[in-house]
């Protein structure tokens, strides 16, 4: 039951080119499953390939051999492994909800997209979700009749299981329904090789079918470090250029998927990300050995393992073990899988990972994140998912440093005891980047408002400042002090007051403790009076 699904992406591939990224594929749907077991966190989590690491290890297999992807695997382990053990789990927070969604979004299209001529029949594959689009147009009416009945019989199957509703626990009807709907991947793929097979019997062969693929285990060899194409030698420096920045985004989308999983099925327990992170990279470093492309964890597949109740992370042994025997014994009925059944799965599975709703959330709460969730999905779509991701990621982090160099200020003007004064609010604590701004902002509504003799500032949300900030703050109280008027400070913490005070002793007189407007009127009423002293002297 959870075997079938796993190579699934890898068959829909163009004959031509199908057996070294079939090869590898395969190979990479078993080690996994049993490194997890030692290593892993999270009893449901099944380590292997997925459609997005497919799409992302693809291009080099069907360019370059499939030594490249292996040698990517193994980078990517020792990365993922070595980010485990400094304990750098904390930066996957910095990818924010906005870039995942505009990288997932962006991954499901395109690799719905290019199962569009396999659905349709159509010869050829597609190198980007716009190449897809062309192919399509341009081979239109070689649309194969029986092909295109056969994908969207299997789309409306797959769509009637996935709804109709099943239990795990009642009569065997309910528990019957329940297993074919948990294994409905599965159920259509078998009907469609049946099928073909029982047509083929009789001379006939109306849809486009998988082909005869090679049976048989990988040899177990260190990966590759130098490798010979098409009679061409490629050194560990010439595969370091070709791989290029997937060396870094690879790894990177790799532990996004897995932790995502972990956290998805964590269901309330803590969850370990820098050990997460070890047994990921020790899965694509052990991998490597076994001529695995880069792995990660399969939502799909983690959902089957809950759904089925695992009990503990050997529930990878029955996987792995399954998955060896098919490979042994099952790959030469393969052959008969149309692939028009195969992209229906495929293009099914991507329809349900696409997340519509974030973007009314994100269009009703916070318009802002929209940007960085448009800005991933486009450059990901147009230049590519590993591209797409660092944009996306840059993008998110501009903002926030925007948000940090420009922060909010609530700025007002009031009257006290018939005396002026201007209240400034920061909104957020204060670092170094929003030192300047907070004191060209204050002096500009000091220069509006020319009858403004007090200015207090309010610290009650500031939990501490930097140097630069004490800096700008006491060159802040100068320029008010020149042009005869009064700064103070209120409500602020002690830190924040320790580190202004060290930095120019001259301010601590200009701090109040915390206290209602009561006692702010007593305390502007004999500052008023301390500034007209200092502007009689």
């Amino acid at each position: 039951m959870l075997w079938p699904e796993r190579p699934l992406v890898s068959l829909s591939y163009p004959r031509e080119s199908l057996t070294p990224w079939l090869r590898v594929y395969r190979h990479s749907s078993f080690m996994g499953c049993f490194v997890y077991i030692f290593f892993g966190s999270t009893k449901e989590v099944t380590v292997g390939p997925t459609a997005i690491m497919g799409l992302m290890a693809q291009p080099f297999v069907l360019t370059y051999g499939d030594d490249f992807a292996v040698l990517l695997c193994f980078l990517t382990g020792c990365l993922i492994t070595a980010m485990g053990l400094l304990r750098l789990g904390f930066l996957v927070d910095f990818i924010s909800l906005p870039v995942i969604c505009g990288f997932t979004n962006a991954a499901t299209i395109i690799i719905g997209s290019s199962q569009i001529s396999k659905f349709f029949g159509i010869s050829g594959r597609s190198e980007s979700f716009i190449d897809a689009l062309k192919k399509f147009i341009q081979h239109f009416m070689e649309i194969q009749l029986w092909d295109t009945v056969l994908g969207v019989c299997s789309i409306v199957t797959l769509v009637l299981l996935k709804n109709l509703p099943g239990k795990r626990h009642g009569n065997w009807l309910k528990k019957c329904m329940w297993l074919i709907c948990l294994a409905r991947n599965a159920v259509v793929v078998i009907t469609g090789m049946v099928l073909a097979y029982c047509l083929s019997l009789h001379g006939q062969e109306p849809f486009k079918i998988t082909g005869n693929i090679t049976a048989g285990l990988p040899s177990f060899q260190p990966p590759p470090f130098t490798t010979i194409h098409k009679n061409e030698t490629y050194t560990f420096v010439d595969m370091m250029n070709i791989l290029g920045s997937s060396v870094i985004s690879v790894p990177l989308i790799a532990l996004l998927e897995s932790i995502a999983v972990a956290k998805a099925f964590a269901k309330g327990k803590k969850l370990d990300s820098n050990q997460e992170m070890i047994a990921v990279g020790l899965c694509n470093v052990f991998g490597s050995f076994a001529r695995s492309m880069p792995t990660t964890g399969s939502f799909s597949r983690t959902a089957v393992n809950n759904a089925s109740d695992v009990k503990t992370p050997m529930g990878g042994l029955v996987t792995g073990a399954l998955v060896l025997l098919a490979c042994g014994l099952l790959t030469s009925t393969f052959k008969f899988i149309p692939k028009a059944t195969l992209a229906s799965v495929i293009i099914v599975a991507m329809y349900y990972m696409l997340e519509i709703r974030v973007l009314q959330v994100l269009w009703k709460t916070k318009k802002l994140d929209l940007i960085p969730l448009v800005v991933t999905w486009l450059v990901c779509l147009s230049a590519g998912l590993d591209i797409g991701m660092i944009v996306g990621i840059a993008t998110n982090l501009g903002l926030l440093l925007y948000g940090t160099a420009r922060p909010g200020l609530l700025i007002e003007e009031r009257t006290v005891n018939d005396i002026p004064v201007l209240f400034v609010s920061p909104l957020q604590s204060l670092k170094f980047p929003a030192a300047e701004y907070l004191r060209e902002q204050i002096m500009t509504w000091c220069d509006i408002s020319k009858n403004t003799n007090i200015i207090v500032l309010d610290g009650r949300n500031i939990i501490g400042i930097d140097a630069t900030v004490a800096k700008n703050l006491s060159l802040l109280n100068l320029d008010l002090e020149s042009k005869k008027q009064r700064l103070i400070f209120w409500n602020w913490c002690e830190n924040a007051r320790k580190t202004l005070v060290a930095f120019d002793s001259s301010t601590d007189s200009h701090f109040r403790t915390f206290g209602d407007l009561v006692e702010l009127e007593e305390i502007l009423t004999s500052a008023e009076i301390i500034r007209k002293e200092s502007s009689n002297l």
